[in-house]
């Protein structure tokens, strides 16, 4: 059991606790850094990076989807897919893709579409 009392000493008088004056941290030696991008095997490094060119990719061996389009969506750039409501489109993922988007064909044309617009079938 403990007592209703704490003893101690709030304030530090300890070196080592102390942290360094701001003048010590900036004499340290800088740590380079090396930027990291990744890469995917068989991918073409514009979608690792983010950037897609839908006429680049090509639809994985399997794992295609079928999905329902749910509602209109105007693409806003090149490398996204317009979609009307209750069409089918063909949908997969790519490895390294933002999971809130999937590439979807519709016949030749192929782009990003988000997949809060889909209802995902087979």
């Amino acid at each position: 059991r403990f007592s209703g009392t704490f003893v101690g000493n709030a304030e530090s008088t300890s070196p080592a606790a102390a942290p360094p004056p701001p003048a010590a941290a900036a004499t340290l030696p800088a740590v380079p850094t090396i930027p990291v991008v990744p890469t995917v095997v068989g991918v073409p490094n514009t979608v690792a990076e983010g950037v897609l060119n839908p006429s680049e990719v090509k639809p994985p061996a399997s794992g295609t989807r079928k999905a329902r389009v749910l509602y209109d969506y105007e693409a806003a750039d090149s490398t996204e897919l317009a979609l009307l409501a209750d069409e089918m489109i063909t949908v997969y993922s790519l490895p390294g893709m933002d999971p809130d988007w999937l590439i979807g064909e519709r016949g030749n044309q192929k782009g990003k579409v988000p997949v809060t617009y889909l209802e995902l079938l087979s």
